[in-house]
């Protein structure tokens, strides 16, 4: 079987409906409708989403990166014109922290399970994980919403006060910088940061662990110059390797709980097949 056969085999033995639905949309021809269905049933009635969308936050009840999961979904679909987008949107506006910035996650984390490293001060302040992430997709589909304005200076106010970074605040700042409409500004907060960036990944493309390696800072093509080609190729070349005999891609993180592992892997196979495609190591 072939790298999609595989894949699609492995999904069906282990991922959850929403990647089987996301797989089967972006691959396989199938409908994108659905997938929305699907989400929408993470989405609760303050418009924030939970529910275990993020695999190690398992609780019902809203928190803002599982927003940011939905966003992505969204993006792939190319659906910001879903009414969820909006209804996130007020939610976000209703947990904004002082200065324009969502937390990277809620006191109401304490009372629900999830991955140990999920904690949270009593007034925990905003954070460029994931505001910068919610920001930079909500700009790139063209959205506008009252939340969208004093999340962008929060990001500009948080991005100029930056001389070093870590991996995933490094990942959040490269998606608000790519798509954010002021071009002129990010392209120079861009080249202040780059070597603060770069120091916050792991070019071997075989070390093991948790690791961030470039194709995680540039899961597709970014009009932002990272990485060059050259660099690249090996990670992709490590990418494919990586698919297991089963058919999936399987996380370089801590697995806290057993049912994390599939739902990571499910999520995961599907990420790793859209870069593999966006980088033309398979069929568009």
């Amino acid at each position: 079987m072939d790298t999609l056969d595989r894949a699609a085999q492995f999904l069906r033995l282990h991922g959850r409906l929403i990647d089987r639905l996301r797989f089967e949309a972006l691959f396989a021809g199938g409908s994108r409708t659905r997938v929305l269905d699907a989400l929408r049933c993470y989405q609760n009635a303050d418009g924030g989403f939970g529910n275990a969308l993020e695999p190690d936050l398992r609780g019902a009840a809203s928190q803002p990166q599982p927003v940011e999961v939905a966003f992505w979904i969204l993006d792939e679909l190319d659906a910001f014109d879903s009414p969820m987008v909006a209804a996130a949107c007020d939610y976000l506006a209703g947990i904004t922290a002082d200065g324009g910035g969502v937390p990277f996650v809620l006191p109401s984390v304490r009372d629900t399970p999830r991955a140990p490293w999920w904690q949270a001060p009593d007034d925990p302040p905003g954070d460029l994980n994931p505001t910068a992430v919610l920001a930079g997709l909500l700009h790139k589909h063209g959205v506008t919403h009252p939340w969208l304005g004093p999340a962008t200076d929060f990001c500009w106010s948080r991005i100029a006060g930056l001389t070093r970074t870590s991996p995933y605040e490094a990942r959040a700042l490269l998606v608000f910088l790519e798509h954010v409409p002021d071009r002129e500004r990010a392209d120079a907060e861009f080249a202040r940061l780059r070597e603060a960036v770069l120091a916050t990944v792991t070019f071997d493309p075989h070390a093991e662990g948790a690791v961030h390696h470039p194709l995680d800072f540039a899961p597709t093509p970014s009009v932002l110059p990272l990485f060059d080609a050259a660099t690249l190729a090996p990670h992709l070349d490590a990418m494919a390797a990586a698919q297991s005999p089963e058919g999936g891609w399987h996380p370089n993180w801590n697995i806290w709980t057993p049912l994390v592992a599939h739902e990571w892997a499910g999520h995961l196979t599907v990420e790793r097949l859209k870069t593999l495609r966006a980088y033309g190591r398979l069929p568009a």
